[in-house]
């Protein structure tokens, strides 16, 4: 299936907290005889959860599935505080891969919540980040989805905030916030945008190529709440044919022209290039490069104390990809 060339989007593919937490369930599943139990999925991409899951790695959603003792990790969206206790006090190691800047939102819900306020929480119903953080202050967030959602909301007495979900699409939360804005004129928002800087960047990069290509390829999985929004970015910026998939193999057989490419946050490197090797441009390749990224998160404290320090003294530096498709070809133990 050869097309004329591809845009390659860049930056695209795994962000900093994804890059963490891989790299810590990757170390687990070297150290701890398996099974290896994950809360929920390590990161929403399909080929990276089988690629545990073959390696002894057991994802399950109550941690009280968890054999007293059992090594577990918690995933990069973040989990309910009554989770986080409830693993903590199972017996065995637990090392938390929580994404940093959800962390940073958790403890913007506890506070607001502390001081009163009501919090407006735009966010995706059932997503694992919106159900932890929400979980922080139960009683006092309100999910909001839409424009429609912000005016449903009654009985705000006192003080209101807006938080997000950070994978939302920038586009997706500019209209819900600005609608909050006009109902609730005084209310308050961090200084700093909850939204990932990742997402974020990733769709930049998307709209920098979307409107030179004859069709647009994301790959990620259909649970990714930032590769939905590259899909949906894709179609707001008037690409024709839009194509979301997990696999080079899920590709149509009728591309032709120039083909944009870009993946999720957590998605591979490795499907990136199956998906150029498909695709087989006759022109080449052409990254379209948008920004630099160079945000690190150190691996999880538990882990950092589970180690060796020079284990991890060249973490900054081993890629995601690389560990995922060096564990691919070796037995953990």
């Amino acid at each position: 299936m050869p097309v004329d060339r591809v845009l390659l989007a860049a930056p695209r593919g795994f962000c900093a907290g994804v890059e963490m937490a891989i790299k810590a369930l990757s170390w687990m599943v070297r150290v701890f005889e398996p099974p290896v139990y994950c809360y929920h999925e390590i990161v929403h991409n399909r080929i990276v959860v089988d690629r545990f899951r073959d390696l002894g790695v057991v994802f399950v959603d109550d941690v009280a599935e968890v054999p007293a003792g059992a090594p577990l990790m918690l995933s990069a969206h973040g989990s309910a505080p009554e989770v986080v206790a409830a693993a903590r006090a199972h017996g065995g190691v637990v090392v938390d891969a929580v994404c940093p800047l959800v962390t940073k939102v958790h403890h913007e819900v506890k506070v607001r919540a502390g001081k009163g306020y009501t919090v407006l929480y735009v966010g995706h119903e059932g997503h694992d980040e919106a159900v932890g953080t929400m979980a922080v202050a139960p009683d006092a967030v309100r999910l909001v989805e839409s424009e429609a959602d912000v005016d449903a909301v009654a009985d705000v007495e006192g003080p209101v905030a807006l938080l997000a979900q950070t994978t939302l699409s920038h586009d997706d939360w500019a209209g819900v916030k600005a609608r909050a804005e006009e109902r609730f004129p005084e209310m308050w928002m961090p200084g700093r945008s909850d939204l990932c800087f990742a997402t974020t960047n990733r769709q930049s990069a998307l709209k920098a190529i979307a409107s030179r290509a004859d069709a647009m390829v994301v790959i990620g999985s259909s649970n990714s709440s930032n590769t939905l929004a590259l899909e949906r970015v894709a179609r707001a910026a008037g690409c024709q044919r839009v194509y979301r998939v997990n696999a080079a193999e899920e590709l149509p057989d009728d591309l032709s022209g120039t083909v944009g490419l870009t993946a999720g946050a957590s998605a591979p490197e490795e499907l990136v290039q199956a998906v150029i090797d498909r695709l087989a441009p006759v022109h080449g390749v052409e990254e379209v490069h948008v920004t630099d990224e160079d945000e690190y998160f150190p691996p999880p404290r538990e882990l950092r104390d589970l180690l060796p320090a020079d284990a991890l003294a060249n973490d900054r530096s081993v890629a995601a990809s690389d560990v995922l498709r060096d564990l691919a070809v070796e037995s953990p133990h």
